[in-house]
Formats: structure tokens, C-alpha cells, sequence
């Protein structure tokens, strides 16, 4: 998907269907999707299943959900994206059972290779396991997994996997804060 050892600066990063196809959805977000009352659900994840989506069951993203490439985008059943979440999944990006993702949180799929002399586009994929909560505002970078039943608190920077499941991560760094209470877990 990603072209390289391009010129960045004269050149594309990604191929014309790639374009063509973020142009089209772009268009579909600005028209039928941002513009859409909060409660229809079922009518923007149409429009992201048409778009290439992988949904289930009773998800419901709002209408101020920034997603760049809906046919990289997987969600499980009862999956919560509230208002202002970015979904930047140059990569793959795979959403588990009972998920929430809080207002204002980024999740990036995407950067550059500072090593490189033209700073190279990479994309990572980026998985959520089941249950997982992203607070307010957190950031979870390119490649990360999170384990099943995590918390990352609101503001918290997330730029390694989270293996410990059940746990509670908070900070920049992110860093494991305690497990969570018994009861908690389905």
C-alpha cells in the first residue's frame, strides 16, 4: 500500500486507487456520515461496511469519528467510538468484543521512518483485545496490541504492546497503575 524510497516532496506516498478511493470516502464522511443525527448508528455503519468495514453487532460510532480507511477498519460486537476519536489505520486496525474508545482518542497507525533519508512512510497495524476501554484523549501508537479487559486512562500515551490483561495503564509513558477489581471482568 505504502510506495517506497519515493520523494516525498514530488512524489506520492500510496498508489492512485489508494487516493482515489481516501477521495471517495472523504467525500461520503463530509456529506452522509459527519452530517448524520447521532442516534442513526445502523446508517453510518452502512456506510463504513460499504466502504469495506468489517462490524458487528450493536456498534455505534458517532458522527465526529475521524476514520482515514474504513476497509482496514474491524470491529466486534458492542463497540462504543465516541465524538472527536481519530482511527488513523493506515494499517490494519482490529477492535475486540465490548470495546469503548472515549472522546478526543487517537489512534495512529502510521509515521515516519526518522532514520531514513526521506523520512520514509511506515504503517503498523494496531489491536485491541475484548473489553478494552481507551479513555479520553489517550494516544495508542502505530503497532500496538493491547491485551483483553485493559484500561488506558484519559491523556495516556501508548507506544508498546500492553500484555498484562485486566490492568489499568495511565501517564505518559503509559504504565501499569494495578489490575483491575474482581467483578470486573465479564
Amino acid at each position: 500500500m505504502i510506495i517506497e524510497n519515493n520523494d516525498p516532496f514530488t512524489q506520492p506516498s500510496f498508489s492512485l486507487g489508494n487516493r482515489l478511493a481516501r477521495l471517495a470516502w472523504g467525500g461520503v464522511w463530509l456529506l452522509l456520515f459527519r452530517t448524520s443525527p447521532r442516534p442513526l448508528h445502523a446508517w453510518r455503519c452502512f456506510l463504513l461496511r460499504s466502504f469495506g468495514a468489517v462490524l458487528g453487532q450493536d456498534v455505534h460510532i458517532y458522527p465526529a469519528v475521524r476514520i482515514w480507511a474504513p476497509w482496514q477498519l474491524t470491529l466486534g460486537n458492542r463497540v462504543g467510538v465516541a465524538d472527536g476519536v481519530t482511527l488513523y489505520n493506515m494499517a490494519p486496525l482490529t477492535v475486540g468484543d465490548g470495546c469503548v474508545i472515549s472522546q478526543g482518542a487517537h489512534l495512529c497507525g502510521g509515521s515516519h521512518d526518522v532514520d531514513s533519508p526521506n523520512f520514509q512512510l511506515v504503517a503498523r497495524p494496531i489491536t485491541l483485545g475484548d473489553n478494552v476501554w481507551i479513555c479520553a484523549d489517550a494516544f495508542v501508537g502505530l503497532g500496538v496490541r493491547i491485551a483483553p479487559g485493559c484500561v488506558v486512562g484519559a491523556r495516556s500515551v501508548v507506544m508498546k504492546d500492553i500484555n498484562e490483561p485486566w490492568t489499568v495503564w495511565a501517564g505518559h509513558p503509559a504504565q501499569r497503575k494495578r489490575e483491575r477489581r474482581q467483578g470486573s471482568q465479564p
